[in-house]
């Protein structure tokens, strides 16, 4: 039986591939807790709103993971998703997502990934529609 750190990991993927959020929501318990940098979410809709959101920033997005970390409850991720922003730029961007759960509900959601990536595809995307 697959660990939480392989499921989600594959619920993510499978999310990008389809652009369909439930493929990560139904892993989240009634009153689970989802944050990044800039949102916070509580529950199954803010689950689907938190994975929306994340999906309605890319034409394309695929992450991979160079570490899978389970133990007690808990899972660390490590990953590179590449993609293309909304527009097309491209963006390739790290971060580590940390994941808390009972049984198979996730609980708690957390990310934190290198913003600065986006940042630069705006300013970049702009330098390029000027020209």
């Amino acid at each position: 039986m697959a660990g939480m750190a392989d499921t989600f990991a594959e619920s993510l993927q499978k999310t990008e591939e389809t652009r369909d959020p439930d493929h990560l929501v139904r892993l989240f318990a009634d009153e689970a807790e989802l944050r990044n940098l800039a949102i916070a979410h509580h529950g199954i809709e803010g689950a689907r709103q938190f994975w929306q959101t994340y999906l309605d920033q890319f034409d394309e997005i695929r992450s991979e993971f160079s570490h899978r970390i389970e133990a007690d409850g808990q899972v660390a991720l490590v990953w590179t998703s590449q993609g293309a922003l909304k527009g097309g730029h491209p963006i390739t961007y790290r971060g580590v997502s940390v994941v808390e759960f009972t049984g198979d509900k996730v609980m708690r959601f957390e990310t934190i990934y290198d913003s600065a990536a986006f940042l630069v595809g705006d300013a970049q995307a702009k330098v390029v529609d000027r020209s």
